[in-house]
């Protein structure tokens, strides 16, 4: 973990309430995606976890959703605003331990680490013909979209699921893997828990990142601790992601 003063390169809404920033300073040492980077923001107490979209040793970019006064005040911010961030935090999805066929599943705010999974394993894939992936994608509208150009720029047609009908398939995510032709034998998934928690009981196997609020977000204050059939584990040290076999409801 490194405390670093990064530069706003740009801060831009792309969907409703639903920004993309972009971090320019040293952002080395990313290993896995789902990991996540924990923002000071102005006079706040605690500071404001927020996962990956992308990056490299120069940059790193997030998106979030503005839900409170931090995230709000992050809105804020412009080009050439310096904020004080910790990274890179916790322990994201393990690509070597994915299945054969394996379906990435992300509920709004939850896309960004899928999209890194995916850039992941199309550059695995060049070498592990093997190896097979679709994208399923969640939200409540056509109007909260976002995200889903990146993963045609990857050339891939993520498969949508709207709550209200408006854009692809009607319905939840699940009720989209319920249809599917795909025959996955693994997932891997980010989004609100209620979600996770859904995907969890559809699936055969996989990996589930957690979203939670955490105190200190290096494991120190043991704030976001869980329980799991392996004993407690801390989200933001051990996690975000958690196997299915150790998950407990």
């Amino acid at each position: 973990m490194k405390d670093r003063k990064l530069t706003v390169a740009y801060n831009n809404e792309i969907a409703d309430s639903v920004w993309h920033m972009s971090l320019e300073g040293d952002c080395s040492g990313f290993a896995a995606p789902g990991q996540f980077i924990d923002i000071l923001v102005d006079d706040m107490f605690l500071r404001r976890p927020i996962s990956v979209f992308d990056h490299d040793d120069a940059h790193v970019e997030i998106l979030y959703r503005v839900v409170g006064r931090g995230t709000m005040l992050l809105s804020e911010k412009v080009p050439g605003d310096e904020l004080d961030v910790l990274l890179p935090l916790g322990n994201g999805f393990d690509l070597s331990k994915r299945g054969k066929k394996t379906l990435l599943v992300a509920g709004g705010i939850g896309m960004p680490p899928v999209h890194e999974i995916a850039k992941q394993l199309i550059t695995l894939n060049g070498t592990d013909a093997g190896n097979d992936f679709r994208v399923l994608l969640g939200f409540r509208s056509a109007g909260d979209m976002f995200g889903t150009d990146n993963f045609r720029k990857l050339g891939i047609e993520p498969v949508i699921a709207t709550e209200d009908g408006s854009c692809g398939y009607k319905g939840l995510v699940t009720d989209v893997m319920d249809m599917m032709t795909y025959d996955y034998d693994y997932v891997m998934c980010c989004g609100p828990e209620p979600m996770l928690k859904a995907v969890y009981e559809h699936s055969p196997d996989g990996q589930f990142s957690f979203e939670e609020r955490m105190g200190c977000g290096f494991g120190a204050c043991m704030g976001c601790s869980c329980q799991t059939r392996y004993g407690y584990k801390r989200i933001c040290k051990d996690g975000p992601v958690l196997f299915r076999e150790e998950i407990i409801w």
